[in-house]
């Protein structure tokens, strides 16, 4: 792969209770464990951070599909959900939910929208076959 950007974070202290700070000083702050999984909360997450990454960047993907396509958008969204648990073997997995807001278009526009961009983003391909994900679209 030619690589066009590398992206550099540093986790320090305590892991999921620690801090993270990215080499160019744009992201810089604490993380905390949620409440809902007996931390303290009152900090982002790593789960934040993912879930925010895989919306921008699927939404990038949305917008590139409906161009190919011949499709206009306005007023899109994409809302990544992103949840962490324990599977059956005691691990802890990941399971995300991605929702594609797409009015003016059809639903089965919107559909094929998403579906190809499910196949076209990275986060999508890189947790292909690790990461239960559902794929919805409304308009």
């Amino acid at each position: 792969m030619n690589v066009a950007y590398t992206a550099t974070s540093t986790s320090t202290g305590d892991g999921r209770n620690g801090h993270v700070a990215s080499s160019d000083g744009r992201l810089d702050f604490d993380v905390k464990f949620p409440k809902e999984m007996g931390g303290p909360g009152g900090a982002t997450n790593p789960e934040q951070l993912f879930s925010a990454g895989w919306a921008a960047c699927f939404h990038q993907a949305v917008r590139n599909v409906a161009k190919d396509m011949g499709l206009t958008l306005s007023g899109d969204t994409v809302k990544v959900d992103v949840g962490i648990g324990q599977d059956e073997t005691g691990n802890f997995g990941l399971a995300g939910t991605i929702t594609g807001t797409l009015p003016g278009l059809t639903q089965t526009q919107a559909d094929e929208v998403m579906e190809k961009s499910h196949q076209m983003c990275p986060y999508s391909r890189a947790t292909s076959g690790n990461v239960d994900v559902t794929v919805t679209a409304t308009v």
